[in-house]
């Protein structure tokens, strides 16, 4: 009796201390897990060669971290070559168009009919239309190639917005857009001035594009972001998907027109890059773009 009582505790305290080494090899893993993620190292899972079924486990572990790396090398390296094409398209397109107007510009001094003059206004329109949209892609490569050098300082956002619409009011006259910008105290934003102003004229840009009826600009604060928002009505037969807004290439009017879908890309893109945000709502065909910008405070 004596001689099974001793087995049997022996038996006990050996699956004990079995228990505690399997505990401590995954907490091993779960330890070496979290360094991959935290400090973005690409060293796999290694255990003590004791339990057959955990070493099959970290075997299985490490095949899957070398399939996910292997698909984001993939995934870095299609987005490299696709920013290269974005450039390349954009640089091969300027050559033949600057052609293209230079002929134009010649045309205009000739000596046309009334009919012929009417025909090259309508091509020179349509070549200017053309000289915009390579302009969008020229731009957005631009930014997605380079480094960003920000500027950062204290920007009357307030005064900036009020310029940035003034100067669009032609513009804005020829798509018989009315704007009303909700009167605000001066607020001041973190950022680069030269972002921010391209950060508003693509919204104004793009409400120019897609909206009817008035746009509504307002500015509002949070402890610690500016959050300007540009708000107007939608052409009701305009299907939009607020999710895939921000996404390059996206449009959500079918027609297309002269847009690229690239604007608010890099409306998105430049707030990222000075630590904002970007998001939008479409409600009862109201939309509303909003951005998120660091709050100037004094303490900086």
């Amino acid at each position: 009796m004596a001689i099974a009582v001793g087995f049997l505790t022996i038996l006990v305290i050996g699956l004990i201390l079995y228990i505690v080494f399997i505990l401590q090899q995954l907490r091993s893993i779960n330890r070496q897990l979290g360094k991959r993620l935290n400090e973005q190292t690409r060293q796999p899972i290694s255990l003590e060669l004791v339990s057959k079924e955990l070493n099959t486990l970290a075997i299985q572990i490490n095949k899957c971290l070398k399939a996910e790396e292997t698909l984001r090398l993939k995934g870095i390296h299609e987005e490299r070559s696709f920013k290269e094409m974005i450039t390349n398209i954009s640089h091969d397109l300027r050559t033949p168009l600057t052609a293209i107007k230079g002929y134009h510009q010649m045309l205009t001094q000739s000596e046309l009919t009334s009919d012929q003059q009417k025909k090259l206004q309508i091509a020179q329109k349509h070549a200017n239309e053309l000289g915009y949209l390579i302009e969008r892609f020229f731009e957005y490569s631009c930014l997605v190639h380079a480094e960003p050098k920000l500027e950062r300082k204290r920007i009357n956002l307030t005064n900036l917005i009020t310029e940035c619409l003034a100067a669009s009011v032609p513009a804005l006259e020829d798509n018989k857009l009315a704007v009303e910008f909700e009167e605000a105290p001066p607020t001041y934003i973190l950022g680069d001035q030269e972002m921010i102003t391209r950060i508003i004229q693509n919204l104004i840009r793009n409400a120019i594009q897609h909206s009817t009826g008035t746009l509504h600009v307002s500015l509002s604060t949070t402890a610690e972001q500016v959050v300007l928002s540009f708000q107007n009505r939608v052409n009701p037969a305009t299907s939009i998907d607020v999710k895939r807004l921000f996404d390059r290439f996206y449009t959500g009017d079918q027609a297309r027109g002269s847009s690229t879908g690239l604007g608010l890309s890099i409306v998105k893109l430049l707030a990222a890059q000075m630590g904002g945000s970007t998001d939008a709502s479409l409600q009862d065909g109201c939309l509303e773009i909003r951005v998120h910008l660091p709050l100037y405070r004094d303490d900086h």
